[in-house]
């Protein structure tokens, strides 16, 4: 278990400097990750192969020195441990047997959940026998409804037409499979604590695409069933919420009776978080990646910006979304350098 300065802002405390770790940072801009995932067939196996996942999941740590790091896995595990047929091509990103009708749901299953993800908690165990105690493991998963966006439309979309569709037309279809996703999210992120993951986050990264009270429906109410559920088995663990591109409507999100913090997309106004979220809740973020490509003056300019508007109250420094592959790793050791002398 960590005792870091990461648990111990999510819980409220103020540091003179905040924790930064950084969404997607164990990914392809390091040539330490290309090189292991060159040994891998294929994404999935790389996913299932807990020393390979260890390994990556600590590369991050071991270059940048980061508070925390996050179990290397991907949100798409729980369908495809439902029994939904998931794969990932080179160059495209996830592909998923789409789901044409409600009859389908009767083939999905919790059942073998817990087994088939064995290979996802043996990593966890393992990263946390080998991080030093001051740093904390995040699991995670994906929220119900953007794992519903992948499964029903069998790939990203920038719609998601078929989605939304089927959530306004057959609300009470879409609700079951909502509930299944739930159930499953439970399981899922339980068994990560229980294998050492000292703090979860929940990605909602479809929910933008919802109108105000669909996205009620749809991503916070499940949200906040699954933070409830979780915390009925592990009372004390922190849950970060990431409900990304919902603008104003991240007021919902405020919900200390089920989130410990809530991770900011780019989108959101550090100054207007600083005003309407923060006194509520701990905030995460929310430089944009593509700055942090950018790097130089002007990456530091808006890293210090972000600092000043929100290092005085709770905050994780963060991005807005992940790393991307183009990323320089000597930028990240700046932005480090920036967040630590602040």
């Amino acid at each position: 278990m960590s005792d870091g300065k990461f648990l111990a802002t999510l819980a409220g405390k103020r540091f003179p400097t905040p924790p930064i770790w950084l969404m997607r940072q164990a990914g392809r801009y390091l040539p330490e990750y290309r090189a292991v995932r060159a040994t891998t067939k294929s994404f999935l196996d790389f996913c299932y192969t807990p020393e390979k996942a260890v390994e990556v999941t600590l590369q991050p740590i071991a270059r940048f020195d980061l508070d925390a790091a996050i179990i290397f896995s991907d949100i798409l595990v729980v369908p495809h441990a439902l029994g939904q047929k998931v794969w990932f091509e080179e160059g495209e990103g996830p592909k998923l047997e789409a789901l044409t009708d409600a009859a389908q749901f009767g083939q999905l299953s919790r059942a073998r959940l817990t087994d088939f993800l064995q290979p996802v908690y043996t990593a966890i165990r393992e990263t946390r026998g080998r991080l030093a105690p001051g740093k904390a493991l995040l699991g995670f998963a994906g929220a119900p409804f953007t794992l519903a966006c992948y499964m029903i439309e069998g790939q990203g979309s920038r719609e998601f037409a078929k989605v939304k569709k089927w959530a306004y037309g057959h609300p009470d279809s879409f609700g079951l499979l909502i509930d299944l996703l739930v159930e499953a999210v439970v399981d899922h992120l339980c068994n990560q604590v229980e294998a050492g993951a000292d703090a979860l986050q929940l990605f909602d990264s479809w929910a933008g695409v919802l109108p105000e009270e669909q996205l009620f429906s749809w991503s916070l109410e499940p949200m906040v069933r699954i933070a409830h559920g979780v915390r009925a088995r592990h009372p004390k663990i922190p849950i970060i919420a990431f409900p990304r591109a919902v603008g104003p409507a991240a007021l919902m999100y405020r919900r200390s009776d089920a989130f410990s913090a809530l991770s900011l997309d780019t989108g959101i106004g550090a100054h207007w978080a600083a005003q309407e979220l923060q006194p509520h809740i701990c905030v995460q973020g929310n430089l944009d990646p593509i700055m942090l490509v950018t790097g130089g003056v002007a990456m530091e300019r808006e890293a210090k910006r972000i600092l000043d508007k929100l290092g005085h109250g709770s905050f994780v420094f963060n991005l807005g979304h992940g790393v991307v592959p183009q990323t320089p790793p000597d930028h990240v050791a700046r932005l480090v350098e920036i967040v630590r002398s602040w």
